[in-house]
C-alpha cells in the first residue's frame, strides 16, 4: 500500500490531459461536450461539442493553437498545458493537487513570503504537500516518547501563545 500521497499522473497525450482536467475540474460529474463547449463560448472562446468529444475519444491529437486556447479557457488553465512537451503540466498538476487538498480541508491556509510573480514552484508546492502528508500521518499515530523535533499544541492547550522559558 502506498503512503496516500497522490502521484503525478502520466499526461503525455492531449486525450490524457483533457480527461485529467475533466476529472479534476468537475469531480464526480460527467461533463458533456455541449456543456463544455458552452462554457468555452461564455468565456470568449470557440469550440464545437463534437470536436471536444473527438478529443476525448482520442481522434484529435494535433489541434490548432486556437483549440488549445479554447481548452484553456474552458478549464481555466494556461493553454500551454495542452501542448505537447508542455513545461506547465507540472505547475497545473501541483496546483490542482493543492486545490483538492484545500477543498477537503487538509490545507486550511498558506502564507508565502518572498514568492515571485509566478507563485510557488511545482517543487515547492509538492514539498509543502509532502509535509502535510507527514503531519497527517503523525496525527494518526500516538506520540512517541521524547516528542518531535518541533513544538506545537499539546496537552497544555492550544492558545497559540507562549511566554517562553523563565530567565
Amino acid at each position: 500500500m502506498d503512503n496516500g500521497e497522490e502521484r503525478a499522473p502520466e499526461l503525455n497525450s492531449l486525450r490524457q490531459k483533457v480527461e485529467y482536467m475533466v476529472e479534476k475540474t468537475f469531480p464526480g460529474q460527467k461533463i458533456s461536450g455541449r456543456v463544455f463547449a458552452e462554457m468555452v463560448r461564455e468565456r470568449g472562446g470557440s469550440l464545437s461539442h463534437s470536436y471536444f468529444s473527438n478529443i476525448l475519444a482520442g481522434k484529435v491529437t494535433q489541434p490548432s493553437e486556437e483549440i488549445l486556447k479554447a481548452l484553456g479557457l474552458g478549464f481555466g488553465v494556461d493553454w500551454h498545458f495542452f501542448k505537447e512537451e508542455s513545461e506547465v503540466v507540472d505547475d497545473v498538476v501541483a496546483g490542482l493537487q493543492f486545490l483538492a487538498k484545500r477543498r477537503t480541508g487538509e490545507i486550511s491556509g498558506l502564507a508565502g513570503r518572498g514568492i515571485g510573480d509566478d507563485g510557488l514552484s511545482p517543487e515547492l508546492l509538492q514539498f509543502a504537500m509532502s509535509l502535510l502528508e507527514d503531519a497527517s500521518r503523525g496525527r494518526d499515530r500516538d506520540p512517541e516518547p521524547g516528542g518531535s523535533a518541533h513544538s506545537g499544541p499539546d496537552s497544555r492547550g492550544s492558545s497559540g501563545s507562549s511566554s517562553g522559558p523563565a530567565a
